[in-house]
């Protein structure tokens, strides 16, 4: 496996960027998640580390090796960067059966015929398709169509391994399954691995770090609990798990605590910066309570299985969420107590 590095990594498509100056270290055997919405530029990014396109300014190294750099012209090609890649459409030969669709690489290479079946049976086996080997694409289910992508890529023995949003033709109960499937192997190969979703759920669940990505730029790139609890700008706030971004109309210290006016109220914050001016406010930072810090009106209850999401909007207008045991009805006021949110400076 192989740390991964980028530096200075731009793309334009004509006179559209697509990525702006892109610097990030993806460290030897880490799951690294690209998440973001359609159109940010994650997959652009997994196509230039592929070496599906060149880079329109920047380089790119993948262990000891530079295999694209725009100041020197060096641009190293797909086939020889030794990447796995897995595509959202799996991509298999359908007059292949699935020994052969993983093993076909290797032919190409030109290894011989043990070297062959010895890889594809480790292959076969470390994403349990073992008992499927003969079977054909069409006689195949999502998930294992899936798995068969997955062998194919690992059966090269491959630097690292890209996957281009590869569950989002599952179902939800087989995206779960293939997620601890993807999790499980990487725990026992080290794999270094790229992942692409758009899915702010599956990030946090398979990565070690994840890059959010928007407009190009990677905005935050951090561990799944860092970016939940102390999110750096309005855009992972509001992006990454649920909750509200409200702007705060100032802060003060009182008896060595910091506290922020917002909401119509005053209420400790936790912080890492001098001024803070926003804080990202999560469904358990608020608490009912008749004589709590704000008040607000019930908006809205949907019921989630054991617990309702409680839609609230504030004196000051704001809409928050709550979650609780217990319903409300709408237009009910309610009392609510604030306990430490994460307060950032928006720039």
């Amino acid at each position: 496996m192989a740390q991964l590095m980028l530096t200075g990594v731009s793309k334009t498509f004509g006179s559209t960027p697509a990525l702006d100056s892109i610097d990030a270290c993806i460290q030897d055997g880490e799951f690294l998640a690209l998440l973001g919405p359609s159109g940010c530029g994650k997959s652009t990014l997994l196509r230039l580390l592929a070496g599906f396109d060149h880079p329109t300014t920047g380089s790119i190294s993948i262990g000891d090796h530079i295999v694209a750099d725009t100041q020197t012209g060096r641009f190293i090609a797909p086939e020889d960067r030794n990447i796995g890649f897995v595509f959202q459409s799996y991509a298999l030969w359908p007059h292949m059966n699935v020994s052969r669709n993983v093993s076909f690489a290797l032919e190409v290479r030109g290894l011989d015929k043990k070297q062959i079946q010895s890889r594809t049976n480790d292959a076969l086996q470390a994403t349990e398709l073992t008992n499927f080997a003969d079977r054909m694409p069409s006689d195949l289910s999502g998930g294992q169509r899936q798995r068969v992508a997955l062998a194919r890529a690992l059966v090269l023995d491959p630097q690292a391994v890209l996957l281009d949003e590869p569950l989002a033709n599952l179902d939800v109960a087989l995206r779960a399954s293939m997620q601890e499937v993807f999790s499980e192997f990487h725990r026992r190969n080290g794999s270094t691995m790229v992942y692409v979703t758009h899915d702010q759920s599956e990030a946090m669940v398979m990565a070690d770090r994840i890059a959010v990505m928007s407009e190009g730029k990677i905005v935050q790139l951090d561990t799944p609990e860092t970016l939940y609890n102390r999110p750096r700008n309005s855009f992972v706030a509001g992006f990454v798990g649920e909750g509200s971004v409200i702007p705060i109309a100032g802060v003060n210290w009182q008896d060595n605590t910091l506290t922020a006016s917002a909401l119509g109220g005053s209420f400790a914050i936790e912080t890492d910066v001098e001024n803070p001016n926003h804080i990202c406010l999560r469904p358990e930072n608020l608490t009912i309570a008749e004589f709590g810090n704000i008040r607000a009106k019930v908006l809205r209850a949907n019921y989630l299985g054991g617990l309702y999401r409680m839609t609230l909007k504030t004196t000051t207008d704001h809409i928050i969420t709550l979650l609780s045991r217990d319903r409300y009805q709408e237009e009910s006021q309610l009392g609510l107590s604030i306990a430490q949110p994460w307060a950032f400076q928006e720039t």
